[in-house]
């Protein structure tokens, strides 16, 4: 398209099933359109049925997004596919592409088909977590965690995101005492704490006490949200 930036760039969000993945990767294709990129989001959610990209195409599609997702997304097909289009668009010279990965080690397995592409060039992996999920609360499991999405991925993260929130009754005080977590869980990687999010609501009033704070819109709901 016209007036867009070229420059190519591949961000991969990983994390534990729930942690906001998929509402992270919808802020960052829609700031980098914003922004003037050519961008192209890549659903590899093959495994959870909800909750995933593809159920955003309309949204996409207003920021002139592609939307590259399973061949049988949003059908009653329990089959899914990865469509040829992945490889195409990983090798291609220019753009931004955001790859939405499944939850856990099973969902990054969809990734690991890509993994030889992607290692071919500079690419970013965040590894997004979220302090009040389950089975992401302790710094060990969630260490774990990773390192068996990069075993199936056959990629290494590059950073960490700190994604921690309670959806509709997330604020100021969620925010805030998750912090200590997010940088515990970077700390123990090895690896750069890239940024913490805050739905754009709440930030506001986290300036100055978080370091590198990242609004984010809830695009995301459940159904009674």
């Amino acid at each position: 398209m016209k007036g867009r930036k070229a420059l190519k760039q591949i961000s991969i969000i990983c994390g534990h099933y729930g942690c906001g993945k998929t509402n992270l990767s919808l802020n960052l294709a829609v700031e980098a359109a914003q922004q003037g990129h050519q961008v192209t989001l890549v659903d590899l959610d093959v495994v959870n049925p909800y909750f995933r990209s593809s159920e955003y195409e309309e949204l996409l599609s207003q920021y002139g997004i592609r939307l590259i997702k399973p061949v049988y997304a949003n059908s009653t097909l329990d089959i899914p596919s990865l469509s040829p289009a992945v490889y195409s668009v990983l090798s291609g010279e220019d753009g931004w592409v955001i790859l939405d990965v499944g939850g856990d080690d099973v969902g990054a397995t969809a990734l690991g088909q890509f993994a030889r592409e992607i290692a071919r060039q500079p690419y970013q992996m965040y590894y997004v977590v979220n302090h009040y999920r389950p089975l992401s609360a302790g710094t060990e499991d969630t260490v774990s965690l990773l390192r068996e999405i990069e075993t199936a991925a056959r990629l290494k993260a590059t950073g960490v995101v700190n994604n921690s929130h309670l959806k509709q009754e997330t604020d100021e005080a969620c925010i805030l005492s998750a912090v200590s977590y997010g940088k515990k869980i970077a700390e123990k990687l090895g690896l750069p704490l890239c940024f913490t999010t805050a739905p754009d609501t709440v930030a506001p009033m986290l300036e100055g006490k978080v370091e590198n704070l990242h609004p984010v819109k809830v695009y995301v709901r459940s159904p009674w949200e």
